[in-house]
């Protein structure tokens, strides 16, 4: 009867961990677009959009223009652990504004900076390159889409910059 148990309770924990991480991922980006029209000047939702895209965990700080027109942000990392290409810089910080252009209403550019890598786009760049509005973006499966299909083109992703 032990033995039984023992069998059955290893998978059936298994089973619960993998269950309850999923959920826990699939909450947390569900999450994000609980922030859609956000403005600029709302600094909690703003940082908790933030708290839900890729290197979430090297966020430092965020710098608001909320005084004059265009509003924009600069978003501030840590350095990055792991060693990443030039493009895939290009391709966090076109994922990041992405998500920040679809939920925030009011944001015009956005800055990141990698630590030595610094990236700045505006909205009316990254929308021409969709060939769509962000505002018009409803849910995370299809912002997702956009982004892949626009990340797998072979197009000058760094055109996107300011520079």
């Amino acid at each position: 009867m032990k033995n039984i148990r023992k069998r059955l309770l290893l998978p059936l924990s298994l089973l619960l961990l993998l269950t309850g991480c999923s959920s826990i991922a699939n909450q947390k980006r569900e999450d994000a677009f609980q922030y859609k029209g956000s403005l600029i000047g709302d600094n909690s939702a703003v940082i908790h959009i933030i708290e839900q895209l890729p290197y979430a965990e090297k966020f430092h700080e965020v710098s608001l223009e909320t005084k004059t027109q265009p509003y924009g942000m600069t978003i501030m990392y840590e350095k990055i652990d792991t060693v990443m290409t030039e493009r895939e810089y290009e391709e966090a910080a076109v994922y990041n504004a992405s998500y920040l252009f679809t939920l925030i209403d009011n944001a015009e550019w956005v800055a990141f900076d990698f630590e030595g890598h610094s990236y700045k786009m505006s909205r009316s760049k990254l929308e021409d390159w969709y060939g769509k509005e962000l505002h018009d973006v409803t849910n995370e499966n299809e912002l997702e889409t956009f982004i892949q299909r626009a990340l797998e083109q072979e197009s000058a992703l760094h055109q996107l910059f300011i520079k």
